[in-house]
């Protein structure tokens, strides 16, 4: 997953520290969308930058996995002993 420079993170960071809290599934797939479309606002309509789009979630959903999913796993697997 590509990682942008701190100096680049800070816009963000102000901007997300001031959403209010997510609380359930929906609110979550809502604001991802929401952000995707804000991505494609000034873009052109084209295949390649739609398949951007949904790769870079695809991505962060792979990161996430790998960092918060698996870990879980693990933990699991440890407790009540592997398959």
């Amino acid at each position: 997953m590509p990682y942008i420079i701190q100096e680049k993170r800070v816009k963000y960071r102000e901007v997300l520290d001031k959403l209010p809290e997510i609380n359930c599934k929906g609110e979550l797939e809502y604001v991802i969308f929401k952000i995707m479309r804000k991505y494609m606002s000034s873009r052109d309509y084209k295949y390649n930058t739609l398949h951007d789009c949904v790769y870079a979630v695809a991505h962060c959903s792979d990161e996430f996995r790998r960092r918060y999913l698996d870990k879980r796993e693990d933990v699991a697997i440890e407790t009540n002993g592997d398959i």
